[in-house]
């Protein structure tokens, strides 16, 4: 059996991933809203490595076959990430007494950014995930400070 250097890569991923889903999880924690820090980094790690391991699986079946046998599609992997974390994400929204008073669609689209940016990761584009996670926080915590002074 030999040492696989693609195992520890895609470690290195999901730790990278799970590192940035961290910084969104925090600021989450933060607002103390209903998912925070261990479930954004849960998320984007799980991102990372479900699109990672899709990678490995195509490049595992394609030793030497035709294209016309291993068909793949790429896409098909991120929409099966995006249903999943839209279904978890959907489990932190709460209509309040008011119909017009609902909570957590922040904390349900942060998860989902956090799913992109571990696919981000997961797709070796380490720069752009580090500046969506930044923008993440600028948004969440920035923003968030800026409508509770405009609404004083």
């Amino acid at each position: 059996m030999e040492f696989d250097w693609l195992q520890l890569r895609i470690l290195g991923l999901v730790a990278v991933a799970m590192g940035l889903g961290a910084l969104i999880g925090f600021e989450r924690e933060l607002a103390d809203k209903p998912a925070g820090l261990r479930t954004h980094m849960i998320v984007a790690g799980a991102a990372s490595l479900f699109v990672a391991l899709g990678d490995a699986l195509v490049k595992h079946f394609d030793l030497g076959m035709s294209h016309e046998i291993l068909r793949t599609d790429p896409i098909r992997i991120i929409e099966a990430v995006i249903t999943g974390v839209s279904f978890l994400g959907a489990g932190t929204i709460i209509r309040g007494d008011s119909n017009r008073k609902i909570e957590g669609l922040t904390t349900a689209a942060s998860i989902l950014l956090a799913a992109a940016v571990g696919v981000c990761v997961a797709l070796s584009k380490i720069i752009l995930a580090l500046g969506v996670a930044g923008l993440a926080l600028i948004t969440l915590r920035g923003l968030g400070a800026a409508e509770r002074w405009l609404q004083k």
